[in-house]
């Protein structure tokens, strides 16, 4: 018996050992897990939300060494009699108003300073479709009509066969995947344990097999959608997407700092959410896209791109939120009128004809019940209606 429990005891001692060998090994790997599990609790998610490239692989993206373009203040607005309790119920973070091109109204709340660098979330997705749109017109991409597998061959006999470029675009790839942010065995979920394991994106991408839809006939959110429109520009350009967003988009904004994007384990970008940028550079890009792609005298983004990326032409059901290439338009929409949008409550809404761009970062965990997006919205549309008194 003393003998049995004696090698019983070594056993379970050369256990501990290996497990703690193991895991001073993949300790990083363990601690962007843990963070994963951990990102969108209670007590963390605001923290969590400002401090991302503390816990994830991240790259910087130059700014460039030019000066911080302006972005003068105008008269303070008065906001709408509800927005105080919309900050509170919505766990908005921060909040900031452009009149033509003046600030009226900039705030923080919950902690955040002028100085975070937000996560965009899917507000990223708008960002690489501005990017996308100076690459077509640069000549890097002969057509939108062309299949994904032209540039990306990788994806040949994959869920990805058959669609073309302006199908990723529209969200109308007809690929299966599931984007329950709740469920922890969901395809956006593993996606997301692929990033804080550091394995490769574009693997999880070319081992997709389903499809609920024909490419092209049927409109459904596909976030991995966006993740081959970023493969498209690679292969187009042979060159990887912080590289080309630092020379062609951020460095002619002239930002207050430089943005990051998360990566996976072979530092690629985290294109379709893992943007973070400071509310007073996510300003500076809507004003740029307000004013048709112009800024400080240069066309940074072809104009007719802009009209054409923020029209709803895909095929979203009537009477539902339209989207247009990475954007959303709003339902009732005025021309003009559209939005990029991001999970926890995180939007960047632009209306050309008032004149008026609206950055808004939030930690909202209640952001996909029923009505919130509509009281967003909402609130958007008064904040513009008071930009006019």
């Amino acid at each position: 018996m003393h003998i049995v429990l004696k090698w019983t005891l070594r056993a379970v001692l050369a256990l501990i050992i290996a497990a703690l060998v193991v895991g001073f090994y993949k300790r990083e790997e363990i601690t962007r897990l843990l963070a994963v599990n951990s990102l969108f609790d209670q007590d963390r998610i605001v923290s969590n939300f400002s401090n991302m490239d503390g816990a994830f692989l991240h790259r910087e993206i130059p700014k460039g060494a030019g000066p911080v373009s302006p972005l003068p203040e105008g008269a303070p607005m008065l906001m709408p009699d509800a927005y105080a309790q919309w900050v509170t119920d919505r766990s908005v973070t921060s909040t900031l108003v452009l009149k033509d091109g003046q600030i009226v109204h900039e705030a923080y709340y919950l902690g955040t300073t002028p100085d975070d660098r937000r996560i965009s979330w899917s507000v990223a997705k708008s960002y690489l479709s501005a990017l996308f749109g100076i690459l077509v017109d640069e000549g890097a991409i002969a057509s939108l009509d062309a299949p994904v597998t032209d540039y990306v061959p990788t994806l040949k006999g994959g869920a990805y066969d058959g669609a073309t470029i302006l199908d990723v675009l529209q969200m109308s790839s007809g690929i299966t995947f599931d984007e329950d942010y709740l469920d922890y065995d969901s395809d956006i979920n593993r996606m997301g344990r692929v990033i804080a394991l550091g394995g490769k994106m574009d693997d999880f991408a070319t081992g997709l097999t389903e499809r609920f839809a024909a490419p092209g006939s049927e409109w459904k959110y596909t976030s991995i959608d966006t993740h081959i429109v970023g493969m498209v520009a690679r292969a187009a350009t042979g060159r990887d997407v912080p590289d080309l967003m630092a020379e062609k988009l951020i460095a002619p904004l002239g930002l207050e700092q430089p943005p990051y994007y998360l990566t996976d384990g072979v530092g690629v970008a985290f294109v379709l959410g893992g943007l973070n940028i400071t509310t007073r550079d996510y300003a500076r890009f809507g004003q740029m896209i307000l004013q048709n792609g112009m800024w400080q005298g240069q066309q940074i983004v072809p104009a007719d791109w802009i009209a054409a990326s923020t029209a709803p032409t895909a095929r979203t059901k009537p009477g539902k939120i339209g989207y247009g290439y990475q954007w959303w338009i709003p339902v009732g929409a005025g021309p003009g009128e559209f939005m990029g949008r991001g999970i926890y409550g995180q939007y960047l809404y632009v209306d050309q004809q008032a004149g008026v761009v609206i950055v808004s970062t939030a930690a909202d965990r209640q952001f996909r019940e029923q009505g919130v997006s509509a009281s967003n919205i909402s609130m958007f549309r008064d904040i513009v209606d008071a930009t006019q008194e």
